[in-house]
């Protein structure tokens, strides 16, 4: 019997728009012999909704979303449906519900790559492919993704941080304390956000306040790294579970020169002319330095206990010394174009991808979430001096 997989896309994030490219992608490419696709849209307001009219994508270039019904889920253990949203069903309407086997989370940014969905559907009991709550909402965060590859030995460049509220209080403290840490050039980014989107350079003092005010706009924790000079991106992805990861051919982005932007990852990257659409498969790199980023690629997707398939971004410098940049929970396209030189292609992709979310799953299921004690007959409520303690 096929398995309903609900694939989740849009999103109430900066980068809704990408999200519905590879939420598409994926229902173009999954194995339709094996699975039924229920799509769930989740528009910028954060409505969730389900209908035909989202398998096709000229519906959303033509904006012809009229007939898409609008669904909720609930936290319950092993409710594993969709349903009508109780507002939106008449009084005499067909009441909508449809059972989900497992989900494909293909959200980018906030509220969908930092563990918050994710938490639905470990409420629910529903295998997911992507990332766990922890492992989600750790490499979203880069301030915490550092801390924790700073902790396990990992390459990072030097970096500091600061709250939004305190630029507020005290712009010249905040400039002095990253002056006190840092030499120019810097970059300047909101700390939960990806595709670049808030992300400059500052070269001095004024540029350093001019590139401040434009992230603050985005979050409320701000981390600003030393920039390294001339450097080189290399990519790399992972893919699987635990301690069973592979990784994948390096890519090397062609013609930036500091900086990928919005436009470089996603339309720029889709240009005609650009050997395979912007970037060299694979990096032209020794083959020691190759292996030495996909071992480091390894270990830090290990390090935030990250599943499914993640995209390791690195910055080498002239020296050919590496640094990780940061990790993709959620890579746009699922990364598909690195594993596709291995023989991986996207339908197989999407299938190894659910395969892991089923082995994360019956794993989680392994552990005990009850212990049988008569607590409540030995504790009271503290009124009385003899109360017990806990």
């Amino acid at each position: 019997m096929k398995k309903n997989i609900a694939v989740l896309f849009g999103g109430k994030s900066v980068e809704h728009e990408v999200s519905v490219i590879t939420g598409m992608q994926v229902m173009e490419n999954i194995d339709k012999s094996k699975y039924n696709v229920v799509p769930v849209f989740i528009d910028k307001e954060g409505r969730w909704f389900t209908g035909d009219e989202l398998l096709e994508f000229k519906n959303f270039k033509e904006k012809n979303l009229k007939n898409i019904k609008e669904i909720v889920v609930t936290p319950t253990y092993n409710e594993n449906r969709i349903f009508s949203h109780p507002d939106k069903v008449g009084l005499f309407s067909k009441k909508f519900s449809e059972k989900i086997d497992a989900a494909f989370i293909a959200l980018h940014g906030t509220n969908g790559e930092d563990g918050t969905v994710q938490g639905v559907f470990e409420l629910m009991n529903i295998p997911y492919v992507s990332a766990g709550v922890i492992g989600s909402s750790v490499g979203m965060d880069k301030i915490l993704m550092k801390d924790v590859y700073k902790s396990h030995g990992l390459p990072i460049v030097d970096y500091t941080w600061f709250f939004r509220k305190a630029w507020e209080d005290d712009k010249n403290a905040v400039l002095d304390k990253i002056e006190s840490k840092l030499k120019y050039p810097v970059f300047v980014k909101p700390s939960n956000l990806g595709s670049s989107v808030g992300i400059t350079r500052a070269k001095d003092r004024e540029s350093l306040e001019e590139s401040i005010e434009v992230a603050i706009r985005y979050d409320r924790k701000i981390i600003v790294e030393a920039a390294v000079e001339n450097p080189r991106e290399i990519n790399c992805a992972v893919m699987g579970y635990d301690n069973k990861v592979k990784a994948s051919l390096c890519e090397e982005p062609i013609g930036w020169k500091e900086l990928l932007t919005y436009e470089d990852k996603y339309v720029n990257s889709n240009s005609k002319g650009s050997k395979n659409g912007g970037r060299n498969i694979p990096a032209d790199l020794s083959s020691e330095k190759a292996k030495e980023i996909q071992e480091t690629a390894m270990a830090s997707f290990m390090a935030i206990d990250c599943k499914g398939n993640a995209r390791i971004d690195f910055l080498m410098d002239e020296d050919e010394k590496i640094y990780v940049n940061e990790i993709n929970t959620q890579p746009g396209s699922v990364g598909y174009y690195l594993w596709e030189p291995m023989g991986i292609n996207f339908t197989q992709l999407v299938d190894e991808l659910l395969d892991i979310a089923y082995a994360v799953h019956e794993e989680k299921n392994k552990n005990m979430y009850s212990y049988d004690v008569d607590l409540f007959d030995k504790v009271n409520l503290g009124k009385s001096s003899k109360a017990g303690k806990m």
